[in-house]
């Protein structure tokens, strides 16, 4: 069973280059074959496909450029938890991407996080009474620290049946709040399906730009541990059906990870995709376009 990955969220440039996830597999046989190629399940296209990057400089940092994925970008992926998700472990549909728990990306995140759930009552927490006696982080094999798996899932998954709602407890709080879920859940969370990235790009003329790389987080996002996913979703047809393309519903998420006038600039280049006739590099889990 792979590891969850931890969020790299930090925008400041101590950081690029670092890839703060870590995924861990277990036995490949199940979804990869002796050359170690994903193999995927009859729901999900293959991994290798004709992507289109755009790289335009950040309005707000002249020392950064953004890299972004327009073919997942534009494309109409949506989560659909609850509603024909397979979940990442077999036998567990219920539990969606929950099942391993979440690493914390940094104290910052945990402690973020703890201020929450600090708000979180037994009517909005399925396990409160066990979070609130036993604890609700919990520490892996690596040292690292997570949210606390509870019979078979995260501790703050609520689950089919649950009067408030299945699914996330710290989502549900967010929304009763009026807030935006990405304030009060852990930045892996609602990071996902969203992978960003960074690189130290050395120029001919002897000057240096960060890169920053906004782009699916696909199987191999998880590392080695992504062979041991029984579904992911990102590649998987029944996940491509949104009226919105991914810019425009996870506008709050972009905007956190890109900035506003980063943001501003990629729709401006979304706009332009999709407006031609016949856009290069379509997701192919996406619908097939008319003619």
């Amino acid at each position: 069973m792979p590891h969850t990955k931890k969020a790299n969220t930090t925008r400041s440039k101590k950081d690029a280059g670092k890839d703060k996830g870590k995924g861990k597999a277990g036995d490949r046989s199940a979804k990869s074959d002796r050359t170690g190629k994903v193999v995927v399940v009859a729901d999900e296209k293959g991994l290798d496909f004709p992507r289109a990057w755009v790289e335009f400089p950040d309005p707000a940092d002249e020392e950064q450029v953004f890299r972004c994925d327009l073919t997942w970008l534009t494309s109409r992926w949506t989560c659909i938890f609850g509603s024909g998700c397979q979940g990442i472990q077999a036998g567990r549909a219920d539990d969606g991407c929950c099942t391993l728990g979440a690493h914390f990306s940094d104290e910052e995140d945990e402690q973020r996080v703890a201020e929450h759930v600090a708000r979180l009552t037994p009517e909005l927490w399925q396990f409160h009474g066990v979070g609130s006696e036993s604890g609700w982080t919990q520490v892996d094999d690596d040292g690292e620290r997570q949210t606390r798996r509870w019979e078979g899932s995260c501790i703050f998954q609520n689950r089919p049946g649950f009067a408030a709602g299945a699914g996330c407890s710290l989502h549900i709080l967010a929304l009763r709040e009026g807030r935006e879920p990405l304030e009060t859940k852990p930045d892996v969370c609602w990071q996902l399906p969203v992978r960003r990235t960074y690189d130290w790009i050395d120029r001919p003329d002897d000057t240096r730009v960060l890169q920053v790389s906004i782009g699916e987080y696909d199987r191999r996002g998880w590392g080695p541990g992504g062979h041991d996913l029984h579904w992911w979703c990102t590649s998987a047809t029944s996940a491509h059906g949104a009226g919105d393309p991914v810019y425009v519903s996870y506008r709050p998420e972009l905007t956190e990870l890109m900035g506003k006038e980063g943001y501003e600039e990629l729709v401006k280049l979304c706009e332009a995709r999709l407006a031609s006739l016949l856009p290069m590099a379509p997701h192919p889990a996406d619908p097939v376009r008319p003619a």
